[in-house]
């Protein structure tokens, strides 16, 4: 691509290394930031900035917070005897969505994948297992995405949390196996969080 401007280059450069954001889209967009005010490309880069400074990760949930803890973890008004297992901050946003789901969560930051070099240490297992025994929790619900690896997760996390006695649940099977749960249609989410079915290893295909 013949950019003939330098700094127009190294915007592009760097609009483009987002993901989902090709040459063209990313030169489009510098394009269209460069017939922007300066006070608006200020606002923009200055929101970006305190984005990264600021938000951190929820040191209970792991969830995006501007605070020590999130909102939700400290909601008086949310059901603090649920945890909702997810795999990605993306994950806690569909759910929320649906508004079907009152209690709290729990983001691992992925999913056991020995291919990928994720195991259970490189995911937020430990510390789950840790509030599930401090905590007063009585239901835990796997809403990892149905494939492989995250059958085996949940796997994983429901023989570490079997000797609790806690009572561990799944989605119901209305999201497609492989499907990610961000994708899915939020009737279908919702519907999948209300009817949910009680967790045991014989559901892993």
């Amino acid at each position: 691509m013949n950019i003939l401007s330098k700094h127009i280059e190294a915007a592009v450069e760097q609009v483009g290394s987002l993901p989902g954001i090709g040459k063209k889209t990313a030169l489009r967009l510098v394009l269209h930031l460069l017939r922007r005010k300066p006070e608006d490309v200020e606002k923009f880069s200055v929101a970006i900035s305190r984005m990264k400074e600021n938000v951190r990760l929820c040191s209970v949930c792991h969830n995006l917070t501007d605070h020590e803890i999130c909102g939700i973890c400290s909601s008086p008004y949310r059901d603090k005897t649920q945890i909702c297992v997810v795999a990605d901050i993306r994950d806690v946003m569909a759910l929320e969505a649906t508004e079907q789901f009152k209690g709290l969560y729990h983001v691992l930051g992925g999913v056991i994948s020995p291919l990928d070099g994720v195991g259970p240490a490189e995911l937020e297992i430990s510390s789950l297992i840790d509030r599930v025994s401090r905590e007063n929790t009585k239901e835990v619900i796997m809403a990892l995405t149905p494939s492989m690896e995250g059958d085996t997760t949940a796997f994983y996390i429901y023989r570490k949390l079997e000797p609790s006695g806690v009572n561990i649940s799944m989605l119901a099977r209305g999201v497609a196996v492989g499907g990610e749960l961000e994708h899915t249609d939020e009737v279908t989410l919702g519907r999948s969080v209300l009817q949910r079915t009680p967790y045991t290893p014989s559901l892993i295909k």
